[in-house]
């Protein structure tokens, strides 16, 4: 998980106590203050949980164990009779022995779906529930939703903050803080991106396999005002200005757990079409909590699309120790002057949020313009212009 990850959430179970389970299966999601992964089945057989969902657990820590005497893709054992009290006394755990004392549940009364048909915590407190009336018999309930519902009449309800969102606060603070940020506008006309999308997106998918999107213009579009303006290609560490010299650029993604910023290596030695895989490929990690931090660290600049969710204009923040983010927006057909004539076309309000302490009003209003004609005219990212 990385070395500075030493706790996390197990957010969610994917599998019931006494499940048979197959080797590399998805079992649980866990949570830490950077990503979301899956922990994999390492082996076939019968699982049995150790911990609860929403449970804080220590890097490395057993959360589960897996009975491999039992092949993937058989049921769960079946359970035994009721053995005599005695009997279930002398093999019952710690844990089903203090649940037995705390509800008054007999452990020989339980039907046990651990190893051999052993009782385990999880049989003791799905005993212990309180049982629906007679008169309206209940079916067999799904996994609990992690987030609390509302009760009828109750005007709220408290959910503690997952470990991503935490993060995701203290970093938007921190560069609040830490930083002068300062954010600048211009406008774009997407005609010719669309024309170029319109013009050879049959062609481009039957090769690929994939649209032709717009953020690998975009993408290529940052790359060339990065070389034209480097002051936007720095960051502080300390008392130290340091320049970089390569173009990893962050993509944002929206995902259930929060926003992510996976980084797509070298965007300067790629194609339209390498960028493009790359951003899907990284977009469905992010997504199914595949991610790594290896996928999320090294950017040096950031770009992300308010306009996937309708958003007009923004003043996005920066990421941290980068010194400017891009932000996208929604494409709308407005009414604007062209050699004189007003026309219709489609437009998009792009922003360019930056640390003052490393760049000067001239230099980013410099890089937005190279962007803008870059979008505006792509010929000129063929020509280096």
């Amino acid at each position: 998980m990385g070395e500075s990850i030493s706790t996390g959430i197990l957010a969610k179970w994917h599998v019931k106590n006494g499940d048979a389970v197959k080797k590399d299966q998805a079992l649980f999601e866990l949570e830490t203050d950077k990503i979301t992964s899956e922990g994999t089945a390492e082996a076939a057989g019968v699982i049995t949980l150790k911990v609860e969902a929403g449970a804080e657990v220590k890097i490395g820590q057993v959360v589960a164990s897996i009975d491999e005497a039992a092949q993937a893709g058989s049921t769960a054992p079946a359970a035994k009779p009721a053995e005599p009290a005695a009997k279930a006394e002398a093999v019952s755990s710690p844990a089903v022995r203090r649940l037995a004392e705390e509800t008054g549940v007999n452990p020989a009364t339980v039907a046990g779906t651990g190893k051999d048909g052993r009782v385990t915590k999880g049989d003791m407190l799905t005993a212990a529930e309180p049982k629906a009336p007679a008169a309206a018999p209940k079916a067999a309930a799904p996994a609990p939703s992690p987030a609390p519902k509302a009760a009828p009449g109750e005007r709220q309800t408290r959910t503690k903050l997952s470990p991503i969102r935490q993060k995701i606060a203290e970093r938007l603070v921190s560069a609040q803080h830490a930083a002068a940020l300062l954010t600048t506008f211009n406008e774009v006309d997407m005609s010719a991106v669309l024309a170029l999308r319109a013009k050879y997106q049959d062609d481009f998918v039957k090769k690929n396999g994939f649209k032709l999107g717009f953020m690998s213009f975009f993408v290529k579009a940052v790359v060339h005002a990065l070389k034209t303006v480097p002051a936007i290609n720095t960051q502080i560490d300390g008392d130290t200005l340091v320049q970089n010299n390569f173009y990893d650029i962050g993509v944002a993604v929206s995902t259930e757990k929060g926003l992510m910023v996976p980084v797509v290596r070298g965007c300067d030695t790629l194609g339209m079409a390498e960028i493009e895989r790359a951003i899907s490929a990284a977009a469905t990690k992010a997504r199914e909590g595949k991610i790594t931090l290896a996928d999320l660290e090294g950017g040096v600049f950031t770009i992300t699309n308010g306009g996937t969710f309708g958003s007009l204009l923004s003043t996005p923040i920066i990421n941290p120790p980068q010194s400017a983010i891009l932000g996208m927006h929604a494409i709308n057909e407005r009414p604007v002057a062209v050699a004189g004539q007003v026309v219709i076309r489609p437009m998009m309000y792009v922003a360019l949020t930056y640390d003052h302490r490393l760049v000067d009003g001239r230099e980013a209003v410099t890089f937005l313009v190279k962007v803008k004609q870059a979008i505006e005219d792509p010929s000129r990212l063929l020509l280096g212009l």
